[in-house]
This record gives structure tokens, C-alpha cells and sequence, in this order.
């Protein structure tokens, strides 16, 4: 999946940027959703445009810690 095509399920289920949203919002099965963010994150250049955050919710390993939700500032539109 393109970070293109990941920013624009976001904003689907988010609304607009900064927005917390669970995980399985975005539409992406668990297997895909792992992946793409475990790739993402290992990225400075691209991980510091996205906030992980674990609370109540179906929960995904993202680079081997627990995470439910995901915002994404802005900012990422400099890089898309």
C-alpha cells in the first residue's frame, strides 16, 4: 500500500488530520495493517508524522508493542 492510499483512509475515517482513530477504522485487515505500519514507523522521515496510541479497541502489533489508535499531523502532505 502506497502512504498515499493510507493518509487518504485516515482522513476518511478521521475527518482531517490530528484526529485520533482506531486502528481498524482504516479498513485494512490486521495482517496489512501490521505490516504497512511495522515498514512506516521504521521510517524518521515518515514516522514522525504519525502518533500511536493504545487504549480501548482491537489492538495491533506495531513493531512488537500493542497499538489501537493512530493520528497523523498535517505535515505529512510535504512528503506525499
Amino acid at each position: 500500500m502506497l502512504l498515499r492510499e493510507l493518509v487518504e483512509k485516515y482522513l476518511a475515517a478521521a475527518g482531517g488530520f490530528g484526529k485520533s482513530v482506531p486502528l481498524d477504522s482504516l479498513g485494512i485487515s490486521r495482517a496489512e495493517t501490521e505490516r504497512v505500519f511495522d515498514a512506516l514507523d521504521e521510517d524518521y522521515h515518515i514516522s514522525r508524522f504519525f502518533h500511536f496510541r493504545y487504549a480501548t479497541g482491537a489492538s495491533f502489533r506495531i513493531n512488537g508493542f500493542p497499538q489501537t489508535h493512530v493520528s497523523i499531523d498535517a505535515e505529512i502532505k510535504s512528503i506525499l
